[in-house]
């Protein structure tokens, strides 16, 4: 049965981010993810995860400056040293909170930088990440993210990934489904899951057009939910939307499904 995991950075935004664990805890999730940690202390982030008995999932390896515009660093070739220092220290925070996943992001595609230049970074760079990520027992993940939300960002659709897939050659690399992203670029949700399952490490969720709950909008979610169980998907589904009014007030999409999150 699926199981969902509340993505902090987005839900639970009445509150302190601190106090989102146990927010998330007393609403029934028994994983989180979120962004960032790393304004906090790793240790502080794990003694909220252990308190309040919850699993962290999910989180990204740095991402440049965040409040400047970047959206990651994968696939810039003048960045490739900030990135791989951030896959370090992502590292030593994966251990601490006990996170077997770290998402890299791919980044915007500088305008005036040669594709083939991109490519050539962004394979490297994911070919050095899952290798450093797997002598920790950590598997490195790419996502594809649309273009409405983040113009110019680098990898947007799951033929692209495939593509990076087969050429960065790493067992240790997987696809971070979001299922909002992929109905914006290209639909096709089911059978694309299906086809690209024994790859998915991650998924995520919000609906269109507005990126709040489940319900709120035109994607089928009972019926991906149902045919994420019929095809044997095991891993976490990250809440990654935001709520239309209150967290608490948009979580009754989840109860049929409580038991498992």
């Amino acid at each position: 049965m699926v199981q969902f995991a509340a993505n902090l950075s987005m839900m639970f935004n009445e509150v302190d981010f601190l106090d989102r664990f146990e927010a998330a805890a007393k609403a029934g999730f028994k994983g989180v993810e979120y962004l960032f940690p790393y304004e906090f202390e790793a240790r502080e982030l794990a003694d909220k995860l252990e308190n309040c008995g919850v699993k962290q999932v999910l989180f990204n390896t740095p991402a440049g400056d965040w409040d400047a515009g970047d959206r990651g660093l994968a696939c810039q070739p003048d960045r490739v040293e900030a990135f791989r220092e951030g896959v370090a220290k992502a590292i030593d925070y994966a251990r601490i909170l006990d996170c077997d996943q770290l998402h890299c992001m791919a980044g915007l595609a500088a305008a005036g930088v040669d594709a083939a230049d991109l490519r050539r970074t962004y394979v490297e760079n994911l070919r050095f990440a899952a290798a450093e990520m797997s002598k920790a027992g950590i598997k490195c993940l790419m996502e594809m993210i649309n273009t409405r939300d983040i113009p110019g960002f680098y990898l947007s659709r799951s033929a692209q990934a495939e593509d990076i897939l087969t050429e960065v050659g790493s067992d240790n690399l997987y696809i971070q489904y979001d299922i909002y992203h992929m109905q914006i670029m290209e639909g096709d949700l089911a059978p694309t899951m299906e086809r690209l399952l024994p790859r998915i490490a991650h998924m995520q969720l919000a609906d269109t057009p507005g990126r709040n709950e489940p319900g709120t909008g035109e994607i089928n979610y009972p019926f991906l939910f149902a045919h994420l169980d019929r095809i044997g998907y095991a891993g976490w589904i990250g809440c990654e939307y935001k709520p239309a009014a209150t967290t608490l007030a948009g979580l009754g999409w989840i109860d049929p499904y409580k038991q498992n999150s």
